[in-house]
């Protein structure tokens, strides 16, 4: 799987309106916290089947988890495989786009880590005023 690359930021470089859009469903989907959690337990397990993910990701119910994989397997980022075996098994594996976005969310949780402290200072201070 390649390393994300560094890519430098121009605020004034004219925007891809389908950059944008991207963007905007991206931001949507992983905003979405069963996303996320599918995510992460993919990342820390590989390859599962869907009783698995919902007995590891806890409160989600099995419409959900049906919507989140369908939709991360739209976006290319796991792979759903059939195996034709009575009864089926369907198993689901991150592919390398769905990877790299669990590296890019890595940087996320680096930072909040990093500045855990700061933000509980500055919810504290604001809590204090009323």
């Amino acid at each position: 799987m390649p390393a994300l690359e560094k890519i430098s930021y121009d605020p004034n470089a004219p925007v891809d309106p389908r950059v944008e859009t991207l963007v905007n469903e991206l931001i949507g989907r992983v905003a979405d916290k069963w996303t996320l959690l599918v995510l992460e337990e993919l990342e820390d397990h590989g390859t599962c089947r869907f009783t698995q993910l919902s007995r590891l990701v806890p409160g989600i119910s099995q419409k959900m988890l049906t919507q989140t994989l369908r939709a991360m397997e739209r976006d290319g980022l796991l792979v759903r495989t059939v195996h034709p075996v009575v009864p089926p098994k369907v198993e689901y594996c991150l592919t390398d786009l769905g990877h790299s976005l669990g590296e890019a969310f890595c940087g996320v949780w680096i930072w909040a880590e990093t500045n855990l402290d700061r933000i509980e200072k500055a919810r504290s201070a604001f809590d204090a005023r009323g």
